[in-house]
């Protein structure tokens, strides 16, 4: 047998959770439950005693896409924040199995970022919600540029291995797409893929 495979079993899966929104411990919960070892970044509504329950350890870190976060903007960040790659070299994580993330609209130039540093590829596991009634962070350009642009991102995620295997559409999120309502439609998707090319 393949000296990986008998090293599986003592290997704790890693998991990184980052919001930017207040939001419920069920996720992170579940997943310290499966014995994996939760990162939970972003705001928390809970007291810190909540985060001593089995393996979750929370930051009041950012996830970030600049490599140096401008001047002009560093006022409106509370937390510190950090491009991907860096958090993951300070923790000194090599791989991450699962990543679930709410950006707030913040998704489409991180996962920018993620793809172009290559740092997408060290993930196995991406649960991302969507935001579709603007733009994002420094999106801009006609709505069929936009459009594009978040086309563009997907198929690199496609491009690169990953699969989508569950979407889910919240119906309690306005009826929105690029600010014009659109019947039957949300706001707000979170989408779920596999890595297909995983090499840990």
């Amino acid at each position: 047998m393949p000296a990986a495979w008998l090293k599986l079993p003592q290997e704790k899966c890693l998991v990184y959770t980052f919001s930017m929104v207040k939001r419920s411990l069920e996720f992170s919960q579940r997943m310290s439950e499966m014995r994996c070892q939760v990162h939970s970044f972003g705001q928390t509504p809970y007291t810190q005693t909540d985060w001593h329950k089995g393996q979750v350890q929370h930051h009041p870190l950012w996830l970030d896409w600049h490599e140096q976060r401008p001047a002009a903007s560093s006022q409106r960040w509370r937390s510190p924040s950090k491009r991907l790659n860096q958090i993951m070299r300070d923790f000194g994580h090599k791989k991450i199995d699962v990543l679930e993330a709410d950006w707030a609209s913040a998704e489409w130039k991180i996962l920018e970022s993620i793809l172009v540093d290559g740092t997408v590829a060290t993930v196995h596991q991406l649960i991302l919600a969507l935001h579709l009634h603007w733009p994002g962070f420094e999106v801009s350009g006609s709505e069929a540029a936009v459009v594009r642009y978040w086309y563009s991102l997907l198929k690199a995620l496609e491009e690169r291995g990953f699969r989508l295997f569950h979407s889910f559409k919240d119906l309690r999120k306005p009826q929105l797409f690029l600010h014009k309502p659109l019947f039957n439609a949300s706001s707000s998707y979170t989408l779920s893929w596999v890595n297909t090319y995983w090499r840990y």
